[in-house]
């Protein structure tokens, strides 16, 4: 089947030809239906879990690994990094070894998972900072324990965030840039002078901008200001609508630029649940909102998101002023390019949608990850096939 899309990449017409073999896109081709629109694939570099499937339950399978992945493919993400927060060390050993066991078992996973993200447990110890994470795992930074992680996981941890004024952080951030994995700056109370050393010792990233912060801060300077000036800094941020108001995010999309912004959805395993009061291996007992909001129960500290990255690309449209072309780069192209400094070209990754310009919202119709197609929509929407004829 040829399907003949928009490519918001090169800001024209593309043809996607998909066979039994898989797919393949090819430049040009008829002129496309309106609103069916192919993107690099989404890539989404943190997600605790999605659906039930968590990724930090104490009885974490492979099998929850997969699930979670082949779920967040009809969310249109084609890669993802699971994401391992702060708790002891065997815990996070275990974790870790389920997300390596799950691609060495199977390729598309393998192909889908683009790295382990470590978020903690070095981090702030102090309220609001710390957020849902555990104080009595909050430590130091220690690199004989990160090496172990690293064993367990097969070399797999690719993203670590940290606060910069953990002690140890600096010496630790250049031995993982030496190592080539990226560092985010999160959970932080860091001041402005904190923050320039963790950049010069190599940090790239602001996890989470906004979000892990307490409530009341110094009006300036301080941590989100300084790194929103910190043009070395990549900027990750929630945009499901509970993390940051719309005006931050028209903010942070502004003082970094489509270039330099990255929508991640941080979703845990109560996305896409229904509202209650839950036992949740992130933040403990927490409350699912009907709204969406996600809460340590009894507090105002947010326990995770429970949107995709879908949502959050719907919102940069819907409530941060950017074109659908700069959100689909916010979601694909520009995690690559942090990640594994990946050009665009050679593409065989990718996330193909309908957009309802009136209502903002896309309708997935088919995720390809390494020229494999993972998900289709079968649910008897038919523009793909009518696109084709």
């Amino acid at each position: 089947m040829k399907i003949a899309a928009f490519d918001l990449l090169t800001q024209t017409p593309a043809g996607l030809d998909i066979t039994a073999g898989g797919a393949h896109l090819w430049p040009g081709g008829d002129t496309p239906a309106p609103g069916l629109f192919l993107s690099p694939g989404w890539f989404d570099l943190q997600v605790n879990g999605f659906a039930g499937y968590d990724i930090n339950a104490a009885d974490v399978e492979p099998a929850t690994v997969a699930g979670m992945v082949r779920r967040l493919w009809q969310e249109g993400v084609a890669r993802c990094c699971p994401t391992i927060v702060t708790q002891s060390f065997e815990h996070i050993t275990r974790c870790a070894r389920a997300v390596a066991l799950a691609c060495e078992e199977d390729a598309h996973i393998a192909a889908s998972v683009a790295g382990i993200h470590l978020e903690g447990p070095y981090i702030s110890p102090l309220d609001g900072a710390r957020g849902a994470h555990p104080r009595e795992h909050v430590r130091p930074a220690d690199w004989d324990e990160f090496a172990r992680w690293q064993e367990a996981a097969g070399g797999r941890i690719r993203l670590v965030s940290l606060a910069p004024e953990t002690p140890g952080a600096v010496p630790f951030i250049r031995r993982l840039t030496q190592a080539g994995i990226v560092v985010g700056l999160a959970h932080t109370l860091a001041t402005t002078d904190e923050i320039a050393a963790a950049v010069d010792a190599g940090a790239t990233l602001s996890t989470h901008l906004g979000n892990g912060a307490p409530a009341m801060l110094p009006r300036h300077p301080n941590m989100i200001w300084d790194q929103l000036a910190e043009d070395r800094l990549w900027a990750s941020a929630i945009f499901d609508g509970h993390h940051l108001p719309a005006s931050v995010m028209k903010v942070i999309a502004r003082a970094k630029g489509a270039a330099r912004t990255i929508l991640v959805s941080d979703a845990v395993a109560l996305a896409r649940m229904p509202p209650g009061v839950y036992e949740n291996a992130i933040g403990g007992k927490v409350e699912l909102q009907p709204n969406g909001r996600l809460s340590v129960f009894g507090t105002p500290y947010l326990a995770g998101s429970t949107s995709s990255l879908k949502d959050c690309v719907e919102n940069a449209v819907r409530l941060a002023g950017c074109t659908l072309a700069q959100a689909a780069q916010m979601a694909s192209l520009n995690p690559a390019r942090l990640l594994q400094g990946e050009a665009p070209s050679g593409r065989r990754t990718h996330t193909l949608f309908k957009w309802d310009e009136r209502a903002r919202r896309a309708t997935i119709l088919a995720t390809i990850v390494d020229g494999a197609v993972v998900y289709a929509d079968a649910s008897g929407n038919n523009d793909a096939e009518s696109a084709s004829r």
